[in-house]
């Protein structure tokens, strides 16, 4: 089994300690957020292997090197995309996501690390011509470091158009959602872009917007888990089937860890945050010692409340 931790939050930068302390109890508990009972998910018995989301890896380094103490592969799926305050609230500089993302190479090998440029948002303080300048200057930054850039559009989902609106009006700038044709031109411009600079171009689950260079991303990666395995010195066959997470998704099979409507990192486009302020008292009351990311509330016969 892989885990993933997490797409649904950022638990690299900010539940560190929480994973850790989960990962050393050998299990975590999870809710399922689209009903149903939750969920135990082991962390080290029958592990294959675990792929870590985040826009701040530095926090999180000591429990990338228990995860490595224990033989099991991981890859960090780190985003970096540069974008205006206006829209990344409260994101660390490029400059210093890519130091991080070099000294993660560095110590546990190139195929440990997967830049994500995503979701691409256009707005007038992003448009076409800026994610062009904007991503070459990053895949220069980056040549060298990392052999798979990811990237997607953004999917404008009610909450989405909500906390859009809402941005737009606090921050004075206008969005947009443009066609198909300028997605793969502009697409075809990056995968052209990451090739010239000794990567390739991963396509996140949106077929329809596939151009010349790009290839179907996979970010849920058993045979990338074998690869960064096999440059420890360890062998590792993962039996995964691919099993996406939404129509054409290409990743294998996974468990996720994480929460919704927890993340504070305030990015406006985000789909996993409905409410910057839930997220924010969510993440003020969590538990790192707690068997939950954020545990339910249950509510008994009498309907008195109980966490």
């Amino acid at each position: 089994m892989i885990v993933s931790a997490s797409y649904r939050t950022d638990i690299p930068a900010f539940y560190a300690p929480w994973f850790e302390n989960r990962f050393r109890a050998g299990f975590a508990k999870v809710v399922n957020p689209y009903g149903g009972p939750p969920a135990t998910i082991a962390l080290r018995q029958n592990v294959d292997g675990f792929v870590f989301w985040t826009r701040n890896a530095q926090p999180f380094v000591p429990g990338l090197r228990m995860v490595r103490a224990a033989d099991l592969p991981f890859v960090v799926s780190q985003t970096v995309t540069g974008y205006p305050r206006a829209l990344d609230l409260s994101v660390i500089a490029p400059e210093r996501a890519i130091a991080h993302m070099r000294e993660l190479a560095a110590e546990f090998g190139p195929r440990a690390v997967v830049w994500r440029y995503d979701p691409i948002v256009f707005t007038s303080l992003t448009p076409v011509g800026f994610h062009r300048e904007n991503f070459a200057r990053l895949a220069q930054a980056l040549a060298g470091v990392v052999d798979e850039c990811v990237i997607s559009f953004a999917t404008i989902y009610k909450k989405t158009a909500r906390n859009m609106d809402a941005a737009a009006r606090a921050e004075g700038f206008d969005w947009d959602d443009p066609d198909e044709a300028v997605k793969r031109d502009l697409a075809a411009d990056l995968a052209r872009m990451a090739a010239g600079h000794g990567m390739r171009l991963g396509l996140c689950s949106q077929p329809a917007y596939a151009a010349p260079g790009t290839e179907a991303a996979v970010c849920i990666d058993a045979r990338r888990l074998e690869d960064v395995a096999a440059g420890w010195g360890l062998r590792r066959a993962i039996a995964a089937k691919v099993l996406g997470n939404r129509p054409g998704c290409a990743c294998h099979q996974s468990r996720d860890i994480g929460a919704y409507d927890t993340c504070p990192h305030g990015c406006a486009y985000c789909y996993a945050v409905g409410s910057r302020a839930l997220a924010k008292r969510r993440h003020g009351g969590h538990d790192p010692l707690g068997d939950y990311l954020f545990a339910p509330v249950i509510r008994d016969e009498t309907e008195s409340l109980l966490v």
